[in-house]
């Protein structure tokens, strides 16, 4: 399972720095960095929190930014500095690498690579998918990469068209100066065991963020606009030799099961085990598994099997009502104590608002002929009023934001009193009603004090290229009541702390008294303006690393 907040420890140093690797921060999507020790809700409502800067980028921002502190020798920086850099990719198939500490108003770029070959661009939504705006203008770079600290590498996926069509590639890429590693790139393709179906790299879209998990980069694709050859993919390649070890299709005799989940990456326990939420299609509970929750095993020989699955009982209408399960992510939530009745559980929300709460070692399967989810160990109707995004966990709370109709950010409080379920009304909830695409909670927090719940308010969002579209607003709350405000991004006159524009079903990150998000060709980090705020420092030792998208 991967690190949940690396921390690297330099002798200049009075605290632990945090990196942030993988969407969500961790392999269970869980959403927390429990060690941050600057930002506060006393420090952010105190007025000294505000925009840093806004770095200009060649591209829309779908993919969280990732985080490294510490980095020594990276191209662009002085030699004899470790850099806390943050790094966003864009959808013109670029990859940034920025300093995190910069105080310059339009940031500082340490190195920016294009992964395009000579002659190639990224695909674009209009010419070559039909005008499908799933994502917007040009898609190139669309998932949220994965760092492995222990080499050094990111792992990401690209799109591109060229004379000789359109192909997707897996990268490894250095993070000192971001050129190729192990091999790299490679054309990534695929089939079903029988051969009747062939991966599309044209009409399949990888929006789901990727996972590094026992020595195993896994990636999962959906259709663009459910276009045809419309299925849902899982593949996994050596993370060292980017060699391809195990495909999955999730309707290899049918249609749609899409993987996308507004963005959140498949989740890994401690067993790797996989466990991801599909979309709308074709459902038959032996081979086609759309509107499902899935646990692949890995068997013996690499590839996938099915170990488990949970469907809900009323999956047809789902599909028939558009009404995704896989619309929204998942999480892991923490193990509860031996002899607990269910001491690993999953909670998850698609389109039609109830809240499911799954037993990953029996996950309960499809009730056939049912009129309520009885295999579930919780399921909780109209929790909200439809999920396109993905939830949070800290400290005994579920947290979660509606995608459509609009609604409150929302936090649910798990297994208070030892009962093993969650709270079937929420603990509270913010008075501002968000409306689609906001669903992308994460939380801050010195372990179990000072949490504070952040989210971006993505409704100003523009499917139509030409049309600009409105900018993204970052929220804070205290985290154990989300009816106190701590902070906007519109609340400073002039819009003096306002981000770029905004894009549907992204995620800030926070990490070391800064938070960071991705916009419309811009990322921007906000911090305390105040003598607390980290700088870059001289290191005395070199760091060690050990569905439908709309």
């Amino acid at each position: 399972m991967a690190i949940l907040a690396l921390l690297v420890t330099f002798g200049v140093l009075s605290q632990s720095q945090v990196s942030v690797t993988t969407y969500k921060y961790d392999s269970a999507r869980t959403g927390q960095n429990i060690n941050e020790k600057i930002l506060t809700p006393a420090t952010v409502s105190g007025g000294t929190f505000q925009k840093i800067f806004t770095v200009p980028l060649d591209g829309y921002v779908y993919a969280q930014p990732l985080y490294v502190s510490g980095l020594k020798g990276i191209a662009g920086g002085a030699p004899d500095h470790a850099f806390n850099v943050v790094f966003a990719a864009t959808e013109h198939d670029s990859l940034y690498a920025m300093d995190a500490d910069s105080s310059s108003a339009s940031g500082s770029i340490l190195w920016h690579r294009t992964y395009l070959n000579a002659g190639e661009g990224p695909v674009d939504f209009q010419a070559d998918l039909g005008g499908c705006a799933d994502i917007n203008k040009e898609i190139g770079i669309s998932s949220t990469p994965v760092i492995d600290p222990g080499t050094s590498t990111m792992y990401l996926v690209t799109k591109s068209k060229g004379a000789s069509g359109v192909v997707q590639r897996l990268h490894a890429i250095s993070l000192l100066d971001g050129s190729e590693k192990f091999g790299g790139p490679v054309a990534i393709t695929g089939q079903t065991p029988d051969g009747s179906v062939q991966f599309d790299p044209l009409r399949q879209v990888n929006r789901s963020a990727l996972l590094l998990d026992n020595g195993r980069v896994v990636i999962a694709w959906a259709s663009h606009c459910d276009q045809s050859p419309s299925h849902g993919w899982i593949m996994a390649y050596d993370a060292s030799t980017l060699r391809q070890s195990a495909v999955f299709n999730t309707t290899p005799k049918g249609n749609e099961g899409g993987v996308w989940m507004s963005g959140d990456g498949i989740a890994a326990d401690a067993q790797h085990r996989l466990f991801f939420a599909t979309g709308n299609g074709d459902f038959d509970g032996t081979t086609n598994f759309s509107d499902s929750i899935i646990r692949l095993d890995t068997q013996p020989n690499g590839q996938f099997q099915i170990g488990d699955s949970f469907t809900p009982f009323n999956q047809s209408d789902l599909n028939q009502n558009d009404t995704d399960l896989g619309a929204g992510g998942l999480l892991l939530l923490p193990d509860l104590p031996a002899g607990n009745a269910h001491p690993h559980l999953l909670v998850q929300m698609g389109k039609n608002g109830t809240m499911y709460l799954i037993d990953r070692d029996n996950m309960g399967k499809f009730c056939n002929g049912c009129n309520q989810d009885n295999q579930a160990v919780q399921s909780i109707a109209r929790a909200a009023k439809g999920m396109w995004g993905t939830p949070a966990y800290w400290n005994g709370f579920v947290y979660w934001s509606s995608g459509r109709p609009a609604d409150s950010l929302k936090a649910w409080t798990f297994n208070a009193g030892g009962t093993g379920q969650i709270s079937t009304a929420p603990s509270s909830k913010s008075a501002k009603i968000y409306g689609f695409s906001t669903a992308a909670p994460v939380v801050s927090a010195d372990g179990t004090t000072n949490g504070i719940v952040w989210l971006l308010d993505n409704s100003a969002f523009n499917t139509d290229p030409d049309t600009a579209a409105g900018p993204q607003v970052l929220f804070a709350y205290d985290a154990l009541d989300l009816s106190k405000l701590l902070y906007t991004s519109e609340q400073a006159p002039n819009g003096r702390d306002r981000p770029g524009g905004a894009i549907k079903f992204t995620t800030p990150i926070v990490a070391n008294g800064k938070v960071f998000a991705g916009g419309v060709n811009s990322l921007t980090a906000w911090g305390l303006v105040s003598p607390q705020v980290t700088p870059n420092v001289k290191a005395s030792v070199k760091p060690k690393f050990g569905g439908r998208d709309h």
